[in-house]
């Protein structure tokens, strides 16, 4: 993590350089400020500011180093209990569907976007209750 914070503080420096450099260059061609540009590079200035600083919070709060940056570290001891994931579902695929057609119906109709919240209910339920029934029941 304190690599991560790291990098996203050079981003920062780069996206100031960058910044300064791109109105400094605009004032001296056009004699004006080019305000689109200016405000999206400062914004992606702040932007990565506010993750490097969350990352190094972080780091400084957890309290000792994570197993990524120790340079005599296994690949296991960076291996949390991620959850459980059901290997053979189809109802994750079935959800993305539906969520797909929620943003389709947000896009172009919005009707389709009640089929896709019907069917996203559809997919929750099934998705929830799937290991009470059938080949996988417990």
């Amino acid at each position: 993590m304190k690599a991560n914070a790291n990098l996203f503080w050079i981003l920062t420096a780069f996206f100031l350089l960058a910044d300064v450099t791109y109105l400094i260059w605009n004032l001296i061609e056009i004699q004006d400020i080019e305000w689109v540009g200016t405000v999206a590079l400062t914004l992606s200035v702040l932007l990565a500011g506010f993750i490097a600083f969350y990352l190094q919070r972080v780091h400084s709060a957890q309290g000792g180093e994570l197993p990524e940056d120790l340079l005599d570290s296994n690949i296991d001891d960076g291996d949390p209990e991620l959850g459980f994931f059901s290997p053979w579902s189809w109802w994750p695929i079935m959800l993305a569907a539906a969520a797909a057609l929620v943003v389709l119906g947000l896009a172009v109709g919005f009707w389709i976007a009640f089929i896709g919240v019907a069917f996203a209910i559809v997919c929750i339920v099934g998705w929830t209750y799937e290991y009470y029934r059938g080949y996988f029941a417990r």
